[in-house]
Order: C-alpha cells, then structure tokens, then sequence
C-alpha cells in the first residue's frame, strides 16, 4: 500500500540506520530531524495547540493501527471495528504489528517507521508503558498524532487514551463476579497477559484492593501467572496453577487469549465445575464453555466499538476538533459525543456482563 505525502507542515524523518517492509514486517528506525540527543519528551498536547469544536472533520487522512498483537482475536475484532469507522469517515486505515503480546522493540520499530511514511494518525495498544515513549514522542514532534487504546502508555507519550471502561469498575467487577461463584471463600489465581501489560497491571492492582474489603476476608489470591497473551502458554499456565494449588476455587483471566485457554483446560478436565473461571472473553470464543458449565459468567467491552472510537478520536486530533486536553468534547460518528476526562481519557462505557441468559444476544 502506498502512502499519501503529509502535508507540507510536517518534517522529513532522517534516520541514521532505517530497513522499512510495508504491511507486515519490523523495521529499524533513529531520530528524526526534529530531534536531539537527550530530548525524547513532547508537551501535553493541551500545552502546544487549541481545539475548535466546530472545525470540520478532515477526509484523505492516513489513520494506522498499532495492536499488540496482530493474530489475536480480540484486535482483529477491534481493529476491524476501526477499519470500517476510518474509512467511513472517509480516511484510509492501515494495520502493522508483531505476532508476538511481548515484542516491544518490534512495536518501537514499527512506529519509527510510521513516523518515517508519515502517517497522519498511530492509533497504538501498548505492550508496555514506557518502551514507546521514546518513538511516540518523535512522532508527535513531527506532527504525528498518537492515540492509545486498550492498553495505555505514560500520559505524556500520547495525546489521548481511549479506555475500554473504567479501569477500577473492571478490576472490581471481576472480583464481584468471582466472589458471587465461589461463595466469597476459597483461594483463587490470577491467570493475565504479559507482565508489563499497562491495563491487566492497573485491572489487577484494583483487584486487590477490592479484595482487601471486609467481605472478601476469606477470600485468598494465592497466586498472579502470566501467558503472554499466548494460547499454548496460558493453556499450561492454567495447568501449573491446579497442580500447585489442589484447593484452588476460581481463576480470574482479564485477557481474552487467557480466558479462553483457561476454559479449555477446565472443560476437559476434572476440575471442571468445580473451578470457576471469570474475566474478560469474547462471546464468540466462550460461547460453549458457557454452554457446557465451564463458566458462568464474564464480561468484556464490543472490541470493534472500542477500535471504532480510536480511530475517530484520531480523525477529531487531527482535524483540530480537540487537542487532548480534560473537559473538550467532540462528536464520534454515530457512536455519540464524548468527553476528554483526567489524563487525557476517554472511557467507551461500562462492560457487559454474559451468561446463559444473554450470550446468544451478541456475535463478536
């Protein structure tokens, strides 16, 4: 695919050492013109540029999608979601990322090189918080707006954070929900993605302290694994837990590669119905799990709403509507109008909850 000239406002990126594959492989990338040793931070976007609420949406745009992972389920939900609302706004979308949940370098090179092609718009999920900064920065020096969403970066490596719900009503919605399982007693593990994940790390951090109310006391969290957002590997993560914990109640999994392989294992195994399992999954990968009382119920956001909102919060940075800063509204298609909160978040809404009564409801 070829990509559109910026225009004329931007800086020519100059690399020191550059391999660029379009459309599905790493590239290495340095420092741009704009750059200079030792100065790798940008400005709040509400410091360096106004917002006219009534600008018009600009059309033509190159709005390129960042996931942390470019065969999970989950981000071709989200970023097909994304694709169809970008280019109904009538902006091309693009798709670049690794394989893996944990190659940060490869999501590093692969922003050098959207810098380089000049992209309008990098609509990012984040591996981990801090690792891009460097390279987000550098694109927003040279006129690149920076959109985060599912998993967040440092606030001042992005102009705005598209949040899939509120990170505290998930951390302790998924406690409630394990609660009401196991009859609030009994041990319980957490099965999340990768280590440094900014979203499983804040959802977890919530957990625990929901865990520290009166009436969890006998509940007990024995244990926080980690799958890398991989299937063979959650699958086997799930395996370790039962193995160390024979007592084990319930596994909580906010991750949609997890959940799933967690119920996998379950299903075919002695300990299913006996072990429950919550957290964050797609209807379309529980579905039979629900239906064969693997699980009783979890919860999860529309992915595709969620890349939807991404890319049109891009089109709004982009086109001068916001700049990023707490309290600016703006218009996001047909999704309704939403408000810039602390941090520069905006949160998609509340999370629903499914089970037998509802999942035959929804088809993503």
């Amino acid at each position: 695919m070829s990509i559109r000239t910026a225009p004329a406002r931007r800086l020519a990126a100059a690399v020191a050492v550059v391999s660029i594959v379009v459309l599905g492989a790493a590239a290495c990338g340095g420092t741009t013109k704009k750059s200079s040793a030792g100065d790798n931070s940008a400005p709040s976007a509400a410091s360096t540029a106004s917002a006219d609420p009534h600008a018009p949406a600009k059309k033509g745009l190159t709005i390129a999608y960042l996931p942390k992972q470019v065969n999970n389920p989950y981000f071709t939900s989200s970023d097909s979601g994304g694709k169809k609302a970008v280019e109904a706004a009538g902006s091309t979308y693009r798709e670049v990322g690794t394989s893996s949940g944990t190659d940060t370098a490869g999501q590093v090179s692969y922003v050098n090189t959207l810098t380089q092609q000049q992209v309008d718009a990098i609509a990012v999920s984040a591996q981990d918080p801090g690792a891009l900064c460097t390279a987000l920065n550098q694109a927003r020096k040279n006129g690149v707006k920076v959109v985060t969403y599912d998993s967040d970066t440092n606030a001042d490596c992005r102009d705005v954070f598209v949040s899939q719900a509120s990170s505290e009503d998930l951390g302790r919605t998924e406690v409630q929900l394990m609660a009401q399982q196991i009859g609030n007693r009994g041990q319980i593990a957490i099965l999340s993605a990768a280590q440094t994940a900014t979203n499983q790390n804040t959802w977890i951090g919530f957990m625990k302290d929901e865990l520290k109310k009166p009436e969890y006391k006998d509940i007990q969290l024995v244990k926080v694994v980690y799958g890398n957002d991989d299937a063979q590997q959650s699958f086997q993560q799930t395996q370790g837990l039962l193995q160390q914990y024979p007592n084990l109640k319930g596994i909580i999994s906010p991750t949609t590669v997890g959940i799933k392989a967690a119920a996998q294992y379950l299903s075919g195994s002695k300990y299913k119905g006996k072990v429950q399992l919550t957290g964050l999954g797609t209807p379309n990968d529980m579905r039979a799990y629900v239906a064969d009382g693997t699980v009783r119920s979890f919860e999860l956001w529309d992915p595709a709403k969620l890349g939807a909102l991404a890319g049109l919060t891009a089109v709004a940075l982009v086109s001068g509507q916001i700049s990023g800063a707490p309290g600016q509204t703006y218009t996001a298609g047909d999704m309704g109008t939403f408000t810039i909160g602390q941090d520069s978040t905006v949160v998609l809404g509340k999370p629903t909850v499914f089970d037998k009564s509802n999942i035959g409801q929804y088809a993503f």
